[in-house]
């Protein structure tokens, strides 16, 4: 990394999921972003994200098969439209949904990807060796950073026992579901990849895997109100590694 990275690094900052919360609802509310547009635009960066540490040729499997798993909130609804560009970009995703929502953004992106022929699952093997042996990998979209880690319970509690069994690598979207936004953890899930969403969270500072940003639509007065120091993109790039 050179200097001119490492001062990026450097300034970044690391926000807590109270400024995570205020920033969204000031983009919705003020500068009237829809809930579908953000979802759009950072599941098209999360997927294109995957692309980059996970391009089609590096897979090993015969097919380029993706699991995806979706909770019922707005992480659940970006790892939606994150499946639906996978399968644009000739990846092969299949959809888990442990819980029904009651959302009908939630509701219109499971219709887009039925609509795109993406097969999805009526419950997730609790055989870690069956998902190993059928998926290149998992994208992890259970839990954001809205969700407080001591009030998770069933079926997330399986769902997130069964995702710290996996041997293929994981992706998480915006923090690694179970984690406490404001703090990591080295017990919970282990994603080979961090997709942060709009800025990185504080129990991404010291994340040992590779980590990438998708908030480049962000308003540049927005980024100076909460002191961001967001890393320059590169051409029309619309993540960035940090």
């Amino acid at each position: 990394m050179n200097s001119r990275s490492q001062e990026c690094v450097r300034a970044l900052r690391y926000i807590s999921k109270e400024e995570a919360v205020a920033i969204e609802t000031e983009l919705l509310r003020d500068y009237h972003f829809g809930r579908q547009q953000l979802t759009e635009i950072l599941g098209h960066a999360c997927a294109t994200a995957i692309t980059k540490v996970f391009p089609l040729w590096s897979l090993e499997k015969r097919q380029p098969t993706v699991l995806v798993v979706c909770g019922p909130d707005q992480n659940g609804c970006v790892g939606l439209a994150c499946a639906r560009h996978l399968r644009v970009f000739e990846y092969i995703p299949t959809v888990f949904t442990p819980k029904r929502s009651s959302d009908s953004l939630h509701q219109d992106l499971m219709v887009q990807c039925e609509r795109m022929d993406l097969p999805s699952l009526s419950y997730l093997p609790t055989e870690v060796q069956l998902i190993n042996e059928a998926y290149n990998l998992v994208v992890d979209a259970v839990l954001g950073p809205e969700t407080e880690a001591s009030s998770v319970g069933e079926p997330f509690t399986g769902v997130l026992q069964t995702l710290r069994g996996l041997k293929v690598p994981i992706v998480s979207l915006d923090i690694p579901s179970g984690w406490d936004a404001d703090e990591s953890s080295s017990d919970g899930i282990s994603p080979a990849l961090l997709v942060s969403l709009m800025a990185p969270k504080r129990c991404a500072l010291n994340f040992p895997g590779s980590h990438f940003l998708a908030g480049r639509f962000l308003p540049f007065d927005l980024q100076r109100k909460y002191d961001l120091n967001l890393p320059k993109f590169s051409g029309t790039e619309s993540v960035v590694q940090l």
